[in-house]
């Protein structure tokens, strides 16, 4: 988690001094290109649903760290028909050897996930926006909550919203974590080892929901877009 937090860092100041060496026009258009745009993914928007989770009612019985290296600073929160917290995330690329996820591009690198495919395979985070939860303790325990594999997860960062299901479990004190595509989505640098994003992420994961079959992305958005209409209304 050291080196991954580290060679984020890394990368961020070095974006940062190339586009400061650029004439000023070229800056515009970079920061253009690199500001988050609204994706059509469903018809909630990113403001009404974080308008919902402005507060937290806290429901795990401590709080989480975003890397191995800091304090735990992260709550679960409770809702009307969700959990939620806001964190870092972390790319993760485990499951199945792919161009973009294998032991070459990833350190951390594990090919197998806790949820599989309906064909039994682990999942393919290059292709399968999917979350990471913590594993169970005495924090918290996501299956208590109402989640399971498949679950339904509205992942936002900036104007953003991107459907996930939760497809993989990761250290028992640490949260914000999500596959490749996920990252890729949401305009991230989806990079296992330098990519993703130190804050600003918000997971909505919505209790007692299950896409069927977990590797249908279509299926996550469909059932998704019906919760997070309902969230809205409930909360």
């Amino acid at each position: 988690m050291r080196t991954r937090t580290l060679a984020l860092a890394a990368a961020s100041g070095a974006a940062l001094l190339a586009t400061a060496a650029l004439p000023a026009t070229a800056q515009n258009t970079a920061r253009a290109a690199n500001a988050p745009t609204r994706t059509e993914e469903g018809s909630v928007s990113a403001a009404d649903l974080l308008a919902k989770v402005k507060s937290c009612s806290q429901i795990s019985s401590g709080k989480y760290k975003t890397d191995s290296e800091t304090a735990a600073t992260v709550p679960v929160c409770g809702k009307n028909g969700a959990v939620f917290w806001k964190a870092d995330l972390d790319v993760d690329c485990d499951g199945q050897t792919t161009t973009a996820c294998n032991r070459g591009t990833d350190p951390w690198f594990q090919g197998d996930t806790a949820f599989h495919q309906s064909n039994g395979k682990p999942l393919n985070a290059e292709k399968l926006p999917y979350v990471v939860v913590p594993s169970s303790s005495s924090i918290w325990s996501y299956s208590s909550a109402g989640m399971k594999g498949g679950g339904v997860v509205a992942v936002i960062y900036g104007n953003k919203v991107e459907y996930a299901v939760v497809g993989d479990t990761g250290p028992s004190k640490i949260i914000g974590e999500a596959s490749y595509a996920t990252a890729k989505a949401l305009g991230m640098n989806p990079d296992p080892a330098t990519g993703g994003a130190e804050s600003g992420v918000t997971y909505i994961l919505f209790t007692n929901s299950q896409a069927k079959p977990i590797e249908s992305h279509s299926a996550a958005v469909s059932l998704g877009d019906e919760l997070a209409k309902q969230f809205v209304a409930d909360n």
